[in-house]
């Protein structure tokens, strides 16, 4: 063979080899971002949750868990709909107490339910007076849109779920809003916005820092997977779908921004969201703040886990914060 031939064919097997490369970097960062933001799961991402270190419980406690959403979702809760900011269809489903002191909006995590994630402390929350409004998150259950925005988008449904209580109710009482992981990130970051003067409180259970160091942290620690490789693309792709890029905010800088008292809470034992980013999240945060950390508690685990410190902690943070509005 002449150095020629043999000189194309060397440069062929790189360019096939390039290629190859290519292609299986744009595989991995589409799989990601599929994994992260799809309404539907990609190939082989069953049970990814928990897989991931999001999964709480074991054992009786998984029962428990199934027994709690069972129970919040047959207990005769109304469907309601609203039309976010962008024009998607939202879902809640509304509680009402009778003579209720205040409202609670529950925001649900990531690939979970308004049932799942909320089951355990609907009882808590049912005698204390509080009307609820469970919503389901854009992206996931029965609500609109094909992409879960990780709190960039969601933290704009806050704001119109806050919108609709204050019109469907005649009194107007203090309104918190509340999540668990994802739903606890989306509240953080609605706290940067101009919510309405009768929302008193946010209670957030595991809240991420950024969507940006929340797929850091799982692709390093879970997935194995070099995330600065691929964040550039993983950018690209998000901004695409959602129209934000994924440090368009962060929780530290809406806090930072945010004048309503926040509620933490963060279990020691988180595999998923590592309890250093509440820490990090509470730091930054300007407005009257508490800060629950529970031993031993896994992912969104903190009422199981110590359920009399839970509620003592809330039921202060509320006597603190939803004093009667003026005008009521």
């Amino acid at each position: 063979m002449d150095k020629r031939k043999r000189r194309i064919l060397e440069a062929s097997g790189l360019a096939a080899a390039g290629a190859a490369m290519g292609i299986a970097y744009g595989g991995v960062t589409k799989y990601f971002v599929d994994l992260a933001m799809n309404r539907e799961l990609p190939r082989h991402g069953a049970g990814t949750e928990r897989h991931l270190g999001g999964g709480a419980g074991r054992g009786n406690t998984w029962r428990d868990l199934a027994a709690a959403a069972d129970k919040l979702r047959n207990s005769g809760c109304v469907t309601v709909e609203i039309t976010g900011h962008d024009g998607t269809r939202l879902v809640g489903h509304w509680q009402p107490c009778g003579h209720g002191r205040r409202v609670i909006i529950a925001m649900h995590g990531w690939r979970s339910s308004w049932a799942n994630d909320f089951g355990p402390v609907a009882d808590f929350w049912r005698r204390n007076g509080c009307s609820v409004l469970y919503a389901e998150q854009r992206g996931q259950g029965r609500s609109g849109g094909d992409y879960m925005g990780f709190g960039l988008m969601e933290r704009f449904d806050c704001l119109a779920w806050a919108r609709w209580v204050n019109r469907t109710l005649t009194a107007r009482l203090p309104v918190y809003l509340a999540g668990v992981s994802m739903g606890a990130s989306t509240v953080l970051l609605a706290a940067g916005l101009k919510l309405p003067e009768n929302v008193r409180g946010i209670l957030a259970d595991s809240g991420y820092t950024s969507p940006d160091a929340i797929w850091r942290h799982v692709a390093r620690r879970n997935l194995h997977v070099s995330y600065s490789v691929h964040r550039a693309a993983i950018h690209a792709m998000c901004r695409r779908r959602i129209h934000v890029g994924v440090d368009a905010d962060t929780c530290p800088k809406a806090l930072a921004r945010g004048t309503v008292p926040v509620l933490f809470v963060h279990g020691t034992d988180d595999h998923f969201v590592p309890v250093e980013m509440t820490y990090e999240n509470y730091k930054a945060c300007r407005a009257p703040k508490r800060l629950l950390i529970v031993p031993g508690a896994e992912h969104g685990m903190s009422y199981l886990v110590n359920r009399a410190e839970y509620e003592k902690t809330v039921l202060d943070f509320w006597r603190s914060f939803d004093f009667p509005l003026k005008g009521t």
